[in-house]
């Protein structure tokens, strides 16, 4: 099953880092979130993704290219003359993960840019998440709960006080209704780690589609919007403040959502 990260968006630019590069290449520790959220997945047995770059796209590429180089030891040995032996790699501690990097477009919204990889996701089931929140959820409990329901599509709801896509579920953990950033606090909010099934791509009408409007409101209007309530940890990462909060974390040998 593949995994689609949207990692494309101009985001949050809320330090002089994020000027620069794309919010989920922004690191904690010394690894960018985009690779926590990565380890998160396969730690569950996940490890085909499809990153929705966009924004300094080739950054996430550059960063893919080399990580062979910055996980492992290398030898360069300028002697030889095949340049294919010139660089030699030890000890090599990269994960087992097939990686394809999209270019989705610079200003394309979100329902574009998981339109535009509908060709490497292919007709099957797959999950979707954004690429600047970490999340302690259980990728095989959620896929399980999605296969049970059968509907169109899951997403995992959290309970904070703040404003993000505002969630009114019902008994049967079905959501009734889908309000993008109204107020509600301590309502459920979407958390993003998805499960979703290939009609989802018809939903989509173009790049300017924004997929928490109108094709997740669709979805709960047609009764095709299922709730994976999470009762753990989830971050996201759109302050500064916030930033320092999971570097802070991750300095302790902490962190909530290190699941691996």
């Amino acid at each position: 099953m593949k995994v689609v990260i949207l990692a494309g968006g101009f985001g949050t630019r809320f330090s002089e880092e994020s000027q620069y590069k794309p919010k989920p290449m922004i690191e904690i520790g010394n690894m960018p979130i985009l690779w926590h959220i990565m380890k998160g997945y396969s730690h569950f047995g996940f490890q085909d993704f499809v990153i929705c770059a966009g924004y300094r796209q080739h950054m996430i590429k550059q960063w893919f290219a080399e990580y062979a180089l910055y996980t492992s030891d290398v030898t360069f040995d300028f002697t030889r003359q095949d340049p294919g032996e010139r660089i030699q790699i030890h000890n090599r501690r990269t994960e087992p993960w097939k990686v394809t990097v999209v270019d989705t477009g610079l200003e394309t919204m979100t329902g574009g840019r998981i339109r535009r990889v509908r060709e490497y996701v292919g007709d099957e089931t797959f999950l979707m998440t954004y690429g600047d929140a970490v999340c302690d959820v259980n990728i095989s409990d959620l896929v399980a709960f999605h296969r049970r329901h059968g509907r169109l599509a899951t997403l995992t709801s959290v309970t904070l006080k703040q404003q993000k896509g505002v969630l009114d579920i019902g008994g049967d953990n079905a959501v009734h209704s889908f309000r993008e950033k109204s107020a509600g606090d301590g309502a459920p909010i979407n958390a993003g780690y998805m499960v979703l099934e290939p009609p989802v791509f018809d939903l989509i009408e173009g790049d300017s589609t924004i997929f928490e409007r109108e094709p997740l409101e669709k979805l709960a209007s047609q009764g095709q919007l299922m709730s994976y309530a999470h009762r753990g940890f989830w971050q996201c990462m759109d302050t500064k403040r916030e930033h320092d909060m999971l570097q802070k974390w991750w300095a302790s040998g902490q962190a909530p959502w290190k699941v691996w």
